[in-house]
């Protein structure tokens, strides 16, 4: 039954919130009947004086009692029981409170009247109501809500919203040995595990008004970064799942940008899966839109309208690095012809240790032994699923293909940044990529560390620099924002010759260790004071054989050393200002480089195996052996060494690398690789 005028009117407070929710601009028809899909939640808006005939001076609005509507300007209340005055204003706002059970099952009428208050114009409108709603895991727990107000944008920090999407670099078949996202089809339903749940729920009639149609879209560009696929499993309420692959066919890519889905009619679930497909680069800021439009059939001849449109946002999950702090997993080694006597005592110290020993033999390594060099290790992370990824760097040794054949598998994922040749150099190697521990600098928090990488120094006419797609990655990522240190003065040019992190039980949870020259002197004049003058470092090594005080008395090498540690102590202050780090929050490690020329250029080497170049799994690091001057048969400087970590709990094994390794201008740190257990915080509760 129709009802009068003004009995069907929305609340003011109600009229309020529809206001700001999806609104369409209808045209009134009184020649012809109308049949309308309306969306709850959406309004229409129609001007009823441009739809009005001519002479038209009044009109009247009669509607069933599902159809809510409200008149701009309100009519006076005294006229609530007669035709209302027509004004070059007047507006008409239509509303559906629930979901039709059939086919223009309710209705609306707008009358128009002459002077005299005789009809001389009708439009009714046949309205067929449904529920629609795409739906994210908006507010991150796991679980994809429905209808939430926040679906559509995305913030950042623990009050936060919006939905997250993780690359799919891993490969649920490692044999096919390429990840998954470069495959437009589900190979195995254990890889929908690595996609992002979405939810399209409707509730109407069995069917809807023919013509109607549901079509899913997004942008070209989004479709560059994600895929996404539909189940075709029935869905009412439980998130139920087929064990067939065919059930899941591709609905969005880069080459089908719309595609319309089917409307299952009464009250239905279906379910998708979002493929992230681009981590955020410099090009990509990791966020990309969703579209579920409804589509209002013209005419044969004329293409479809979106009458409403739901729009979901996904951020693309960052690449994490791990410092070193956290909990060690897997300890990785190359085995070389020469590395017998170092692999023995790293296998010890590992096993000591707890963790697992991954050993990458020959025939893998092909004779490269810097695997920290190769790739380094981080994690990817949503509410609903993480796994670690691997990062290979361009330097692309005779170890380039072990990232991608050895890692890359189910739910370890990998990913690259490819440079041209003649761009990369030793600045490109990942024994340059490091990340502090979490801090806090003038107030703000990186509860998941800065990432730091080594540079030429800003002044410098010419220089080695990390290749710009590396550093372009690492900068979008946002959640570890970059530091840059000057190391191109070392001859290889890696941050790890003269930095690393410890544990510490106290003050910010962490040490900074620096190589220091100084402190290196300070350690043979005080054995020289102390009549130890003649102890030798290098005892042992031959040739390479030198007493303390000789060493003191090379004014070229304390030249050298000079220069080093003013290199040292211009990255020291740019740790301190952007680490947020007092004096107290670092310790000098006694350590001596010599410069070597190369191509014109004068650059840096250890003196002596660089003891900060060290691996650390909790509480034990495993450090270069020093071969410093004994005193009554200890190494001067693994008791220093020593000294220094156990005042913090550390404990100090010392590893020989001497031939196989700091000959050829590496460490242990160079030598070996570390995965760790994920931050326990979530990237997505950062304040940016």
């Amino acid at each position: 039954m129709l009802q009068q005028a003004t009995s069907n009117h929305l609340p003011a407070v109600l009229q309020e919130k529809k206001r700001g929710e999806y609104q369409r601009t209808f045209r009134l028809d009184t020649q012809t009947r109308q049949e309308v899909v309306s969306v709850v939640g959406s309004s229409l808006k129609a001007n009823l004086s441009r739809s009005a005939p001519p002479l038209s001076k009044f009109y009247s609005v009669k509607c069933t009692p599902n159809v809510e509507y409200s008149l701009t300007p309100p009519p006076e209340e005294t006229d609530h029981l007669s035709p209302i005055p027509l004004k070059g204003n007047s507006v008409l706002l239509i509303t559906m409170k629930s979901a039709s059970l059939h086919e223009n099952d309710n209705k609306l009428s707008v009358r128009y009247y002459d002077e005299d208050k005789k009809v001389v114009g009708k439009a009714v409108l046949y309205l067929t109501a449904i529920e629609i709603s795409l739906d994210v895991d908006a507010d991150r727990d796991g679980v994809v809500e429905s209808n939430n107000p926040n679906k559509d944008s995305w913030k950042w920090g623990p009050d936060g919203h919006g939905a997250i999407v993780l690359v799919n670099c891993d490969s649920e078949r490692s044999y096919w040995k390429s990840p998954d996202l470069e495959r437009n089809f589900i190979v195995e339903t254990s890889d929908l595990t690595d996609m992002s749940h979405m939810v399209l729920r409707t509730r109407g009639p069995s069917s809807l008004p023919e013509g109607y149609k549901l079509t899913l879209h997004m942008c070209q560009s989004d479709a560059e970064s994600v895929r996404v696929y539909r189940s075709r499993v029935a869905n009412s309420d439980n998130h139920s799942m087929s064990q067939n692959v065919l059930d899941y066919p591709l609905v969005l890519s880069s080459r089908t940008l719309s595609k319309e889905v089917p409307y299952l009619g009464g009250t239905s679930n279906m379910d998708f899966y979002v493929e992230g497909l681009k981590f955020p680069d410099k090009d990509f800021d990791g966020l990309v839109s969703i579209n579920l439009s409804v589509l209002e059939p013209i005419s044969d001849a004329i293409p479809e309208t979106p009458i409403f449109t739901d729009k979901v946002v996904f951020r693309v999950a960052p690449w994490i690095m791990t410092p070193n702090t956290l909990e060690p997993n897997e300890v990785y080694v190359c085995s070389t012809k020469d590395n017998y006597a170092f692999l023995k005592e790293m296998k010890a110290l590992v096993e000591n240790s707890g963790q697992k020993l991954k050993i990458c033999y020959q025939y893998q390594n092909r004779g490269d032994r810097w695997i920290q060099d190769e790739m380094e290790f981080g994690y990817i992370q949503a509410p609903h699923h993480q796994f670690p990824v691997v990062l290979d760097s361009p330097r692309d040794g005779k170890l380039m293909d072990f990232p991608f054949n050895e890692l890359l598998g189910p739910d370890f994922g990998y990913v690259t940044r490819e440079a041209k040749r003649k761009d990369v150099n030793s600045l490109d190697s990942f024994g340059n990529l490091e990340v502090s521990p979490p801090v806090t600098v003038n107030g703000k928090s990186y509860p998941l560390g800065r990432i730091i990488i080594g540079v030429a120094f800003p002044t410098a006419a010419k220089g080695r620099n990390m290749t710009k797609v590396v550093q372009d990655f690492l900068w979008a990522q946002k959640v570890q924002e970059p530091i840059a240190l000057y190391s191109d003065w070392l001859f290889v040019g890696h941050v790890d010759e003269f930095m690393t992190f410890v544990p510490a039980p106290d003050r910010k949870g962490f040490r900074l260790l620096l190589a220091s020259p100084d402190a290196a002197y300070k350690v043979f004049r005080g054995l020289q004071n102390s009549g130890h003058g003649q102890a030798k470092l290098f005892e042992g090594k031959g040739k390479k054989e030198i007493t303390v005080d000789v060493l003191l008395k090379d004014e070229q090498l304390q030249s050298h050393n000079s220069y080093v540690q003013n290199c040292i102590d211009w990255n020291r202050d740019v740790l301190k200002r952007e680490l947020g780090l007092d004096d107290d929050d670092i310790i000098d490690l006694p350590i001596l480089f010599k410069l070597l020329k190369s191509r014109e250029e004068i650059r840096a080497v250890a003196y002596y195996p660089d003891m900060v170049n060290m691996i650390v799994l909790g509480k034990n690091l495993g450090i270069p052996k020093p071969f410093g001057p004994k005193v009554n048969g200890q190494c001067a400087l693994e008791a220093e060494m020593c000294c220094l970590m156990g005042g913090l709990g550390l404990n100090c094994t010392f590893i020989d690398d001497f031939a196989s390794y700091h000959e050829l201008l590496g460490e242990v740190h160079c030598g070996s690789n570390v995965r760790r257990k994920p931050f326990n915080v979530k990237w997505w509760n950062l304040e940016m």
